[in-house]
């Protein structure tokens, strides 16, 4: 991946309905060449798809909540429990495998209080092997960033799971 990789890779975070001429002309190539490397970054994983971004609240999910998971046991039949039951869970929009104190960071977008508390009761606390939970709510949003910081030109790079 080349500097004008990492161009076009931005250009399509901030944008994702640029059309190929629109971005050949950000990124300074010929639309063919364009098309073609975005052809072989979606080949290679790094773009994995395109999606429109939806005001929360206007949706009608105003409430996000930050839930970290602490599981009884790190078993691998714990964990693999955990996270099929998590998956399925669309409330729960992000799961992160955490260091420290929990085992997992869970982002909840909800309708309301009533609607967390119905989800927690009778989704999250019938998942076995929970030991805790421990729910922090957002009362606003400072940052959201859709644009990935360009990497460090020394970092390594693991290529994409499948």
């Amino acid at each position: 991946m080349d500097a004008v990789d990492l161009q076009i890779i931005r250009e399509l975070q901030a944008d994702g309905r640029l059309s190929n001429q629109d971005l050949a002309d950000r990124v300074r190539l010929s639309p063919s060449p364009c098309l073609r490397r975005v052809r072989r970054l979606e080949e290679a994983g790094l773009i994995r798809g395109y999606t429109a971004m939806v005001d929360q609240v206007a949706f009608g999910l105003p409430v996000t909540v930050f839930v970290r998971i602490r599981l009884e046991r790190h078993t691998a039949e714990a964990v693999r429990l955990f996270e099929e039951h998590v998956a399925v869970i669309e409330h729960i929009q992000d799961c992160y495998l955490m260091a420290g104190s929990s085992d997992y960071l869970l982002r909840v977008v909800i309708e309301d209080l009533e609607a967390y508390e119905a989800l927690v009761r009778h989704r999250i606390h019938a998942i076995p092997g929970i030991a805790s939970i421990e729910s922090s709510f957002a009362y606003g949003s400072v940052k959201q960033s859709r644009t990935y910081p360009r990497p460090h030109p020394g970092a390594s790079r693991r290529p994409p799971s499948s």
